[in-house]
């Protein structure tokens, strides 16, 4: 959406997924280049073939040397582009091009482009994927044809990186001290640009329609909570931003646990994916969400219980006392692992995944929960699990009393599928907690991808909907006196944080940069004025209703922040 603001600003609005301002010039990606339209045929389909197969290696050794040079979850994801480039279906599909009578370069095109289609048919993560797939593709046609590898231009002085999109290798090799932020076209709240950026404490902006269009060394100014881009920003525009952007450096200050005004405790807690992210957690109270999909998807076997219990250690190490919930394996159908594949899936998103996938790999979970309890057994920390893709009672249950016998106390499920959510009080009956996966639950009650950025607006943690079933979950919770959290996105939303502590929810788990500001905005409200916004945000007839509603009835001073 664009509006003029005055005669001569230029507002362009998209999503905001990762905290902060950034006024500058913007530094437009290369796009990849033409293919040249006279290439003949192969003349030498077996020597060419050779050729491409040497290209591609050069590609992943030129992504091994930037996987190198990173840590955490960025080398995992440089590292899963290089293995994209090693993939011997793509040398059999250049063969199939190259037979077919295409140049080498369109050979090349060809079977990335097929590759392409087959992950968007698929959906879910595989069609996140694409992007990564693509700038693969175009670092192979330049090495290829000797041109500019697409990508970030070198930047001589402090600027705003803009994109059509951005993949992992590109993201994760952004110099800070250079690069004051992301915007990008396309993308979604969930995509690489936004999880590279929240790690690398850069502000950006997704979904920012029109972006594309402006000319390089233009000046934006724009503000990731609220997505809003400013173009040719006046010197007030700017003066507000720095001022807001200044106040909320001043609540950094402010720490200790979360609470509301009258003391009401809401544990504030990190989401981390890797060992990098747990020694950088920095001033939460434990954590909400170990991903620990890092482990599995980039093996070709199945790691053993020592390889995890120690790689689980380390995470756990930085912790001390503070707890720790883990998620057990969230793969499958849409993450596909090597050693445990079940074949393709005509819709992923609702296939044999997380708990379902562990159900036909019964031995993935044992060797999981053992290694999870050697971990607490060499650290002492406090270990929690919770199971992904949970619908049933039973499927809680099962997977509690696994738990159990695996030697960890506490175990719960996560819920983000509306089936547990309607039926939480059965769901709790046989399990310890349960944690909201906000971001899969609005996928499915919203019957949206997660991934398609253009279905961003119905994925807004304040749609009514999402919001009834996230208190139903509550409702059950209190009822059982058993904790639910939240580790989706929403826990990280100032605003949303009041409601969901109305609602009910006794902890949130977000990326560590989103803290200070929710610590912030609890600690300016009670418990009754939360649950007055939660009132006000379910009677909304939609997500922009509710978020006014409950932006109307926040303090001054935590209004000046957003």
């Amino acid at each position: 959406m664009t509006h003029e603001s005055s005669s001569q600003e230029m507002t362009l609005t998209g999503v905001g997924v990762s905290s902060g301002v950034a006024v500058g010039p913007i530094a437009i990606v290369v796009p990849p280049q033409p293919l040249p339209d006279d290439e003949p045929p192969s003349a030498d389909p077996v020597a060419d073939l050779a050729l491409l197969a040497a290209v591609l290696e050069a590609v992943a050794e030129d992504l091994d040397e930037r996987a190198g040079r990173l840590d955490g979850e960025a080398a995992d994801m440089v590292a899963a582009a290089a293995m994209i480039a090693r993939d011997p279906g793509l040398v059999d599909a250049i063969e199939v091009k190259l037979a077919e009578g295409l140049g080498p370069a369109h050979a090349l095109r060809g079977a990335f482009d097929g590759f392409a289609d087959q992950l968007l048919t698929l959906g879910g993560y595989l069609a996140e994927r694409v992007s990564d797939l693509r700038d693969v593709g175009a670092r192979a046609e330049a090495f290829l044809l000797g041109t500019p590898i697409p990508g970030v231009p070198e930047l001589t002085a402090p600027s705003i990186v803009v994109a059509e999109d951005l993949a992992p290798a590109e993201t994760a090799l952004l110099d800070p001290q250079l690069v004051l932020g992301l915007i990008t076209q396309a993308g979604g709240r969930t995509s690489h640009t936004a999880i590279l950026a929240a790690q690398r404490g850069l502000p950006a902006v997704v979904r920012a329609s029109g972006v594309m269009d402006l000319r390089a060394g233009t000046v934006v100014a724009f503000d990731g909570d609220t997505g809003v881009v400013t173009v040719a920003p006046s010197a007030a525009t700017i003066e507000a931003l720095n001022a807001r952007a200044e106040a909320r450096a001043r609540i950094n200050d402010v720490t200790g646990p979360g609470a509301t005004a009258d003391g009401h405790a809401v544990a504030l807690l990190a989401n981390i994916g890797s060992v990098a992210d747990a020694e950088t957690a920095g001033d939460v109270e434990g954590v909400g969400l170990f991903r620990t999909e890092f482990v599995f998807l980039s093996a070709d076997r199945a790691p053993t219980v020592n390889e995890q219990a120690q790689i689980y250690t380390d995470v756990l190490a930085p912790f001390g006392d503070r707890p720790v919930t883990v998620r057990t394996l969230d793969a499958g159908a849409d993450k596909p692992l090597a050693f445990a594949n079940l074949g393709a899936e005509p819709n992923p998103a609702l296939g044999r995944r997380g708990l379902r996938l562990m159900t036909e790999r019964p031995t993935l979970l044992a060797d999981q929960l053992a290694a999870l309890a050697e971990a607490q057994r060499r650290t002492g920390a406090t270990v929690k699990v919770m199971a992904p893709m949970v619908a049933t009672a039973a499927e809680a249950a099962e997977f509690a009393e696994s738990a159990h016998a695996a030697g960890i106390e506490v175990a719960g499920t996560m819920i983000e599928v509306p089936a547990a959510a309607l039926r939480a009080r059965d769901v709790l009956a046989g399990c310890d907690f349960a944690s909201l996966g906000t971001n899969d639950l609005a996928q499915y009650t919203m019957a949206a991808d997660r991934l398609l950025g253009e279905l961003s607006d119905l994925l807004d943690p304040f749609q009514p909907a999402v919001l009834d079933l996230i208190a139903v979950a509550c409702d059950a919770g209190r009822e059982a006196g058993k904790p639910i959290g939240v580790c989706g996105e929403s826990a990280g939303d100032a605003l949303m944080a009041l409601v969901l502590a109305g609602l009910g929810v006794t902890s949130l788990s977000m990326a560590p940069s989103r803290v200070p500001l929710v610590r912030f905005a609890l600690r300016q409200h009670t418990l009754e004025e939360c649950r007055q916004m939660a009132v006000a945000a379910r009677a909304a007839s939609d997500a922009p209703s509710a978020r006014a509603a409950v932006a109307a009835l926040v303090s001054d001073s935590l209004r000046a922040l957003l």
